[in-house]
């Protein structure tokens, strides 16, 4: 059992006028915090649970990808959307679709994607570079959101030398930005490493006017508490952490609560999560088949630390129906919960890699001619989100 924790300063995040139990944020994965996950994850615990990166450009061209990607179910308490692009009047083109056709409760802009095909255009975290740029997409965001808070969310810079993030904030909270997220890594480390958090420490001494929330490296429940008691900042943010556990939201709101107890679950328990997971998946693509192919990348995630052959392992990766996840379920051995083997880092860290940029971006801090050729491109090769 985990060392009880005393409550921390901030049982509760405020962001403009959304006040949400825990200070708890899930941090927006590519195919993974979908629909299905959020409402997965909200049944564990409170948090703020963000939609996955969905393209402005693919929203105003009422790509039907992304329309789904932005649908939240009755059960969501807050609908937060992250959004990504590079063109201002597109940005707040997108905004204010959603805000009229009253879709959102809260706006994250994403300035934080480390992926080369984001990043080779200028977009994702090399755009607070050109800062510019980075000042008008923001301006025009908060502008055209009206009442609903817009918050972003940053790296540190393009590297150790090249850091964005003091200025960058500076610059979002000027323009009315209602909060930050600093992933405490730069562009460069990927999800390499360990998480900078005294960086975070040093936003939160920076910026005092909204909330700060830090990303990087919680993977428990005294994770979480030990970042706010270390960095001062008002929430988390958890990522790979919950892959495959969305018990975390648990241990971390009782973590923040002062209380022990911490979730244990047996691998007849995580197989029920597995169909719960699976269940909800088929509700959101609405298609059996569909959702359960979707939850086959999952599977390995919740098997992490159990004793699980890989006979079985490679059965819950070709599913086809609720069926024969049941089926395979209820034939799981009675294991316990295998302690420290099951907890830590998950998914994959990768490792650093020269920032990929479009030529001469560096060059200078606002944008150019060339500049904007290069980032037109940046939101057409992703699909939706």
């Amino acid at each position: 059992m985990s060392t009880t924790l005393s409550p921390t300063a901030a049982p509760a995040l405020k962001i403009g006028p959304i006040e949400i139990a825990s200070p708890v944020a899930l941090a927006p994965m590519a195919g993974i915090t979908n629909e299905a996950f959020r409402r997965l994850c909200q049944e564990y615990g409170a948090g703020l649970y963000i939609t996955e990166m969905v393209t402005t450009r693919a929203l105003v061209e009422k790509n039907p990808t992304a329309l789904r990607l932005i649908r939240h179910h009755p059960e969501e308490q807050i609908r937060s959307i992250q959004l990504y692009g590079v063109d201002p009047k597109i940005v707040g083109d997108s905004v204010a679709m959603l805000v009229d056709e009253d879709k959102v409760d809260h706006l994250d802009l994403n300035f934080g994607c480390p992926v080369p095909k984001v990043t080779k255009r200028g977009g994702g975290s090399a755009l607070p570079w050109k800062r510019d740029l980075f000042e008008a997409i923001c301006t025009e965001a908060v502008r055209r959101a009206g009442d609903v808070p817009v918050t972003v969310k940053i790296r540190k810079g393009i590297n150790e030398e090249l850091e964005t993030y003091l200025e960058s904030a500076r610059i979002a909270e000027g323009a009315g930005i209602a909060g930050i997220t600093l992933h405490a890594r730069t562009l460069e480390q990927q999800y390499s490493g360990k998480a900078d958090w005294a960086s975070i420490a040093r936003l939160k001494e920076a910026i005092t006017s909204i909330p700060i929330l830090g990303n990087g490296d919680v993977f428990e429940g005294e994770d979480g508490v030990r970042m706010v008691r270390e960095t001062g900042c008002d929430g988390i943010v958890v990522g790979r952490g919950v892959l495959g556990r969305p018990w975390l939201f648990a241990d971390l709101e009782a973590a923040f609560a002062g209380r022990p107890e911490r979730a244990q679950p047996g691998l007849r328990e995580v197989g029920a999560a597995m169909i719960r997971h699976a269940e909800l998946l088929v509700d959101f693509f609405e298609d059996e088949f569909y959702g359960c192919r979707d939850f086959r990348k999952h599977a390995a995630n919740y098997f992490k630390g159990y004793p699980v052959g890989g006979d079985v392992r490679r059965a819950f990766a070709l599913i086809e129906s609720l069926d024969q996840l049941r089926e395979l379920v209820s034939q799981l051995p009675d294991e316990p919960w295998p302690g420290s083997s099951a907890m830590g880092p998950r998914g994959r860290a990768g490792s650093p890699r020269r920032a990929a940029l479009p030529q001469g971006w560096l060059a200078s801090r606002t944008m150019s001619t060339a500049d904007t050729d290069d980032i037109a491109g940046a939101e057409l090769d992703i699909s939706g989100g």
